[in-house]
């Protein structure tokens, strides 16, 4: 397996939160939304995303691409010092600092929000909602903010998403989700690329010629019943010698790496096919479906059956004072 691929293999928008913001100065809006990542991307005018942690502000032009990963709170302005008038909190509502409720003031058109229809200022959001359609892996291996200059080979990305944001076209979610993923994967591919990239410990231990190896026969073949005795022998080391190796450079045992891994596996299959929990078990080497349910739980917090249903509503199916910024269509066309 890729390395790259390997890390990469992970984004799976469903139902994304996609918009593009159009404002004009001053303005700036505070996320509360604790989504595991958002990208945004500039489009004309300059942004300045501020951290909550007291971090330096750091400014985009027009190419340039965000990603912030949750759950930190940040705020979104035209400058470091403007005053937040709006809250984003989960699941995209939007209010004013005090809790009223400003979707429908601020809808300009499908999937487009702001406060000025031609705004000085125009950026692409697009925010996964759910801590499954990210892997696990991927979520740890980035730092809560990372910036990306503008580039030639995001360009095009940018521009079909700039063009598709605001279609209100049959199966448009599902291409418009398509978009985020392709971005995003462009993005962090570029940014692992770029020198002195901060990759996690796994993935540069892949690079050594005997924890590489284990490495990849675990990704691999993950079902398969390994033990640090076999997996030293495909390696050719002593098992002490492997354990030892392996937990220096990737940061806990083989065993313990190889759990975290059928679990991500699994993860993935409950989300992406009908595979019955039972089918899913066998396929990431568990001998039955309640040592399957109870590891499952016991890192995940929900059984895989919970996992698998995932949040219980769409924010479109709230009540009208609960809903949430445009997502699919004008307001004039939400009802309840």
């Amino acid at each position: 397996m890729d390395a790259l691929a390997g890390l990469l293999d992970g984004p799976r928008a469903r139902g994304a939160f996609l918009l593009r913001m159009v404002m004009e100065p001053p303005w700036a809006v505070r996320i509360e939304d604790r989504a595991p990542i958002c990208l945004m991307s500039v489009r004309r005018g300059t942004v300045c995303v501020v951290p909550s942690d007291g971090g330096e502000p750091v400014r985009l032009g027009p190419g340039d691409i965000a990603v912030v990963r949750g759950p930190d709170p940040y705020t979104v302005a035209d400058a470091p010092g403007t005053t937040p008038h709006a809250l984003v909190g989960p699941g995209g509502v939007c209010t004013t600092l005090h809790g009223r409720p400003l979707a429908q003031d601020m809808v300009l058109n499908v999937r487009t929000w702001g406060n000025a229809a031609h705004g000085g200022t125009s950026v692409l959001v697009g925010t996964y909602l759910l801590d499954g359609e990210i892997s696990r892996r991927l979520l740890d291996a980035l730092p809560p903010l990372l910036t990306i200059p503008a580039d030639a080979r995001t360009r095009p990305l940018l521009d079909l998403l700039d063009a598709e944001i605001a279609q209100d076209e049959p199966g448009q979610r599902v291409v418009l989700d398509r978009l985020l993923d392709l971005l995003l994967i462009a993005v962090l591919r570029a940014w692992f690329a770029r020198p002195g990239a901060d990759a996690p410990a796994w993935y540069r231990a892949l690079g050594d010629p005997v924890v590489g190896t284990a490495l990849r026969l675990l990704q691999d073949d993950p079902a398969h019943p390994w033990t640090v005795a076999s997996l030293a022998a495909r390696a050719g080391v002593s098992r002490a010698g492997l354990a030892r190796r392996f937990t220096e450079l990737v940061g806990e045992p083989p065993m313990a790496y190889l759990t975290g891994w059928r679990l991500a596996v699994a993860a993935d299959l409950l989300r992406e096919s009908d595979a019955t929990v039972e089918a899913v078990a066998r396929k990431v080497g568990y001998s039955t479906p309640f040592a399957f349910s109870a590891a499952f739980k016991r890192v995940r917090g929900v059984s895989p059956q919970e996992y698998r249903v995932g949040p219980p509503e769409d924010p479109f199916d709230l009540p009208e004072r609960q809903r949430t910024l445009p997502r699919d269509r004008p307001v004039g066309k939400l009802t309840p």
